[in-house]
């Protein structure tokens, strides 16, 4: 019948119009949150509605393609940090239907020859028709096509011309855009590393590749943490304790007796007093020193240790008993020391010792 076919898509247009006020109704008051927009914009989406552009946008797919932008490690990689996956091959300049890329290859400073890292990288995203020839052809995964379709502006001779510091990204925004894509790309490369730096590696003798970007080196062991100084010798020699040693509630109350009083206190209040030996001693008014007397020194007493030094020694290991099987003949018999002869005594008159056939001494 002549018109059927007409009055099948104005049915179809009529559906789409009774469903568009059907589904706002269905999605009243829920319209700006995020499930709706998604639910909406999916597969289970009914009737026409408008996307409140640039408030709403619509998710666009993983290969999705715009102008190519340059990989390069991450910033914070341990071992390669911020290094370039492109190689300046110039392969990604020969593809290119509309020759909108230019490439600069570096050279080392010292030897004059050239190294596999791009000293200038520059792309006209005027001229460039986003067909993905340079992400297609690209042996080391080192250029890919971008989802940043928003990039007008005002003066296009300066701005629409990118350079290598506007066209490098990290390799993990690669893996937040396309993750898909990533995944299949780190399994045909057989690791985490480009593919120019896993053969520099096997020469290194180390793995082709990292699982991902991790250090090579091994992980330190971790430094136990300095026992914590009671309060009692953190009390009574606060002054003498090593900050790392006392715990933090402790240095905070003895630097607030210290600096209230002018000097340590202990937790009651009371000022602490410490005292060196006799030098530091007052003299008592009215004594009389005593005559001094010709005697011997006495040897010196060994320093007791102070609970503070006793809290910051390490404790030295124990030495182990000898086992009972071991023969006593095994242990060699001490030397008796050879005895020394008496100190001559300094208060008896000196001993005159004559010859026989000397004349006697004459008297005055």
């Amino acid at each position: 019948m002549y018109g059927l076919g007409i009055v099948k898509g104005l049915s179809v247009t009529l559906k789409h119009f009774v469903e568009t006020f059907l589904d706002d109704i269905h999605w009243f008051g829920q319209r700006n949150s995020l499930a709706t927009f998604q639910t909406k914009q999916g597969l289970g989406g009914k009737g026409m509605y408008t996307v409140q552009y640039p408030e709403e946008k619509i998710a666009v797919p993983e290969r999705f393609r715009y102008i190519p932008f340059l990989v390069t490690y991450n910033n914070d990689d341990p071992e390669y940090p911020g290094k370039d996956w492109c190689t300046s091959c110039g392969i990604c300049a020969k593809v290119c239907p509309p020759q909108c890329i230019w490439i600069v290859r570096g050279t080392d400073a010292t030897t004059g020859r050239p190294k596999p890292e791009p000293e200038q990288f520059y792309i006209d995203i005027d001229i460039c028709m986003n067909c993905g020839y340079c992400a297609e052809y690209c042996p080391f995964d080192a250029i890919r096509m971008d989802h940043d379709y928003e990039l007008a502006s005002y003066d296009r001779t300066g701005n629409h011309i990118y350079d290598h510091s506007k066209l490098t990204k990290e390799i993990r925004y690669w893996q937040a855009i396309a993750p898909t894509t990533a995944a299949e790309e780190m399994a045909a490369r057989g690791g985490y590393d480009q593919t120019d730096t896993q053969k520099m590696r096997k020469k290194a003798g180390l793995p082709a590749s990292r699982p991902g970007p991790t250090s090579d080196k091994p992980e330190a062991a971790p430094v136990a943490a300095a026992a914590v100084i009671p309060n009692a010798v953190v009390e009574a020699h606060p002054t003498e304790i090593p900050a790392d040693r006392v715990a933090p509630e402790q240095a905070a109350a003895v630097s607030a007796s210290i600096s209230s009083t002018g000097s340590a206190t202990t937790a009651e209040g009371k000022p602490i007093v410490r005292r060196r030996g006799n030098a530091g001693k007052a003299a008592t008014p009215g004594a009389t020193p005593s005559a001094a007397a010709p005697t011997t020194a006495a040897p010196a007493a060994a320093p007791t240790a102070t609970p503070a030094a006793a809290a910051l020694a390490p404790q030295q290991p124990t030495p182990a008993a000898p086992p009972s099987n071991v023969a006593a003949s095994a242990t060699p018999a001490a030397t008796p020391e050879p005895s020394k002869p008496p100190a001559a005594d300094l208060n008896k008159p000196a001993t005159v010792v004559r010859r026989r056939n000397s004349p006697p001494p004459k008297k005055d």
